[in-house]
């Protein structure tokens, strides 16, 4: 397809820290995934890597007031002209970080703060807004801890419910799955407690009544939990509805029936309404507040790749933003890239081939995942389960064209066909730019067994995305769009899925119906 996320599969990870440095190391290859072979094999991931510099920045160099777009870098100060490639490298290594800030914080605001946790009692609506591509087939419990001053401990219960995971995330973008049915998890109560390696107020020391210890790699961390409410069954529903309240954060003092610590105040960067509105406005005091309250481990590349990137600003882990250092910053030009490789990023949903290859490292742990598979993410979909939890594939169109609102679609899935899932599936709609929920009056945003669906008399399923309920649809089965020129799309979520079946298994096609 040509677009900046094929050619990014072949990016060689230390690309950009070669361009700052200067050094002669070979193409090694992403964290944590290939062979030593694969990872010092350079000669196809170069020319990639030089089509993908000379395609964004050829399109930058237009905007940047003159600048070559092979300009070197002056690393003596920001207040020259930077490259197109510099730039580029900057918003690709910042995004997942971008994302997560935004992410994390927008919740924590939403639900009163840190150290809360918030329950849902509902599937997510269209008034969803913090996250991209939000599910609307499991509820939440969202916990948002600041573990600077002492660890925080959640108090978990059992759940009723045959599928509950939950996922830790800090800043750097990031997955961990410490708890999940899959692995036998929530049949009883537990306690969990959660630090950094910056946490005041703790030594690592045993504590009594807490079942669990996870180190987290920042300061600042979203706890989610997914918990399949059984929604169309109702005693089950109200059941796992009370189990989901009674998830509460205590700090270590409190849980220990001591005086809580005041925790320090904290003045964080404005969020933006967008990630690539961060990259115009202040990505730069974003990044100093991430870097002073993320982990970053001197032996892996990629966290040693960012660092060396935002040393050109003066910003560096335990430094103070200073915003004279950054003051003759082109900021529109570095926006204007965020906003192409976003554009090229959602146009890869489309690209089978590039889903499938990154699926298996999507939001894995740190060393089991790469930078252009968290870009990806990033960009499409942030903190999600990885494939051993839930797979994602997109679902496109038969004739290859991009689905519209202009036009109704359907599709068919025959019993054989149905997704290979240990626990459940769903067929989420969501518009193609900002990943939300169509609003619609019905408040149906997915199909599944627990947004509501009807299998054919065959046990297969026949699913509408139209304007209008067609006749003898199953009210469960249509997906409303209201007729407009707005791109769509379609992600399936099948959980503890089958992966020698999934292997073998092809997700179906969506079909444009000829008005």
């Amino acid at each position: 397809m040509g677009n900046l996320m094929q050619i990014l599969r072949h990016r060689p990870p230390h690309y950009f820290t070669l361009m700052l440095l200067g050094t002669l190391i070979s193409g090694i290859g992403l964290t944590g995934c290939g062979s030593d072979h694969e990872r010092n094999a350079p000669s196809e991931q170069s020319q990639h890597t030089t089509e993908v510099s000379q395609e964004v920045s050829q399109e930058a160099s237009q905007q940047a007031n003159g600048t070559a777009s092979g300009a070197q870098t002056n690393t003596e100060g920001p207040d020259v002209a930077m490259s197109d490639t510099f730039i580029q490298d900057l918003v690709t290594r910042s995004y997942p970080y971008v994302a997560l800030y935004n992410v994390n914080n927008k919740f924590a605001a939403k639900q009163g703060g840190w150290n809360t946790c918030s329950a849902d009692t509902q599937l997510k609506d269209h008034t969803t807004r913090e996250i991209a591509r939000p599910n609307n087939d499991t509820l939440y419990i969202s916990c948002l801890l600041d573990l600077r001053t002492e660890p925080v401990i959640l108090k978990i219960p059992a759940f009723d419910s045959d599928y509950a995971s939950l996922m830790i995330t800090a800043y750097d973008h990031y997955v961990n799955v410490p708890l999940s049915t899959r692995a036998g998890d929530f049949k009883k109560p537990l306690t969990l407690l959660l630090y950094s390696a910056r946490t005041k107020n703790y030594d690592g020391a045993p504590v009594e009544g807490v079942d669990k210890v996870f180190e987290a790699s920042g300061d600042f961390v979203s706890a989610v939990f997914r918990v399949m409410p059984h929604s169309q069954d109702k005693d089950r529903f109200g059941k796992i509805l009370e189990q989901m309240k009674s998830v509460t954060p205590a700090p270590l003092n409190t849980f220990l029936g001591k005086p809580a610590i005041p925790a320090e105040p904290m003045n964080f960067p404005a969020v933006g309404e967008t990630d690539v509105a961060v990259f115009g406005d202040n990505l730069f005091e974003v990044m100093q507040f991430v870097f002073n309250h993320t982990t970053f481990d001197p032996d892996n590349p990629e966290d040693q790749s960012v660092l060396t990137l935002y040393k050109h600003f003066g910003i560096a882990p335990g430094n103070t933003f200073d915003p004279d250092k950054v003051a003759n910053v082109d900021k529109i030009r570095i926006r204007d890239v965020a906003e192409r490789i976003q554009k090229k990023g959602l146009a890869s949903s489309a690209d089978d081939a590039l889903m499938a290859r990154i699926q298996p490292k999507m939001f894995q742990p740190k060393g089991q995942t790469d930078l252009e598979t968290l870009l990806t993410v990033s960009i499409f979909g942030p903190i999600g389960l990885p494939m051993e939890e839930a797979v994602y594939p997109s679902i496109t169109t038969a004739d290859g064209k991009p689905m519209n609102a202009m036009h109704d679609y359907v599709l068919r899935m025959s019993v054989d066909e149905l997704p290979p899932a240990g626990a459940f599936w769903s067929l989420t709609l969501y518009d193609l730019k900002d990943g939300f929920f169509i609003p619609n009056e019905r408040k149906k945003y997915s199909v599944g067994q627990n947004a509501g669906m009807k299998l054919d008399d065959d046990g297969g399923i026949t699913i509408y995305i139209a304007k209008d309920k067609p006749d003898g649809v199953p009210e469960e089965n249509w997906l409303p769009i209201e007729r407009k020129d707005l791109d769509l799309s379609l992600t399936m979520r099948i959980y503890v899925p089958d992966l020698k079946k999934y292997a073998n298994w092809t997700a179906p096609k969506v079909e444009r119906i000829d008005q």
